[in-house]
């Protein structure tokens, strides 16, 4: 990780990595802000960005699959959506085909305390974009949609190797 960088490639290769880094911590920053800012945990945030993803590709989360992307148990899941939609950041919908099935949705009001406290920053993102063409996104997009699926594989492997000491010891 910290070796000499001789070539270009190896200096680009590791001030991108770097700027990744950077921009987690930054991205980290403002995410505690705006909870500390609304009363929320950080597993609070991880649930309303969980949320937010689902409903930007138009496929609402259920509680199940919101637990599985946080790692927690059916227990904390419905603490946790319980706490969120109290506090009108989520709110609970049936599914008009099938009443047992229960999705996740931004309430109104979290809607809009989100909308105002990231506004500005969705603001500076369309600036840096816009200076960049369609071809250079379309690249972007795709280092950017590798390394997520390479972050979040990582991500899982992590959670595995966690989890093996407990399942050998119950096992």
């Amino acid at each position: 990780m910290y070796r000499r960088r001789d070539t270009r490639r190896e200096r680009l290769v590791a001030e991108i990595g770097t700027g990744l880094r950077r921009y987690s911590v930054d991205a980290q920053h403002i995410g505690h802000a705006f909870a500390a800012l609304h009363g929320l945990n950080a597993t609070d945030l991880q649930a309303l960005i969980a949320v937010m993803d689902a409903e930007l590709v138009g496929r609402p989360i259920t509680p199940g699959r919101l637990g599985e992307a946080l790692n927690l148990s059916s227990g904390s899941v419905t603490a946790l959506i319980d706490r969120l939609e109290r506090a009108g950041h989520i709110r609970r919908d049936r599914d008009t085909t099938d009443r047992r099935k229960v999705f996740l949705h931004y309430a109104e009001q979290g809607a809009a305390l989100a909308m105002e406290f990231f506004r500005p920053l969705g603001r500076r993102t369309d600036d840096v974009m816009a200076d960049f063409s369609d071809d250079e996104l379309e690249v972007v997009h795709r280092f950017m949609t590798a390394m997520t699926t390479s972050m979040g594989e990582h991500r899982d492997a992590v959670r595995a190797a966690r989890d093996e000491p407990a399942r050998r010891a119950n096992g």
